[in-house]
């Protein structure tokens, strides 16, 4: 587990995760869509 300098650091790192899991990365069992395509019915 990371050790974070401080609360303000921490909450960016998992906010800029949330973001890339949700946004970018293809999740194969929603047919390698992200989760932002598939909720907002885009057909990338």
């Amino acid at each position: 587990m990371k050790d974070y300098q401080s609360v303000r650091e921490a909450r960016q790192v998992i906010s800029n995760y949330m973001s890339f899991y949700n946004q970018e990365r293809p999740h194969q069992s929603l047919g390698n869509k992200t989760p932002t395509e598939v909720y907002f019915g885009r057909n990338n």
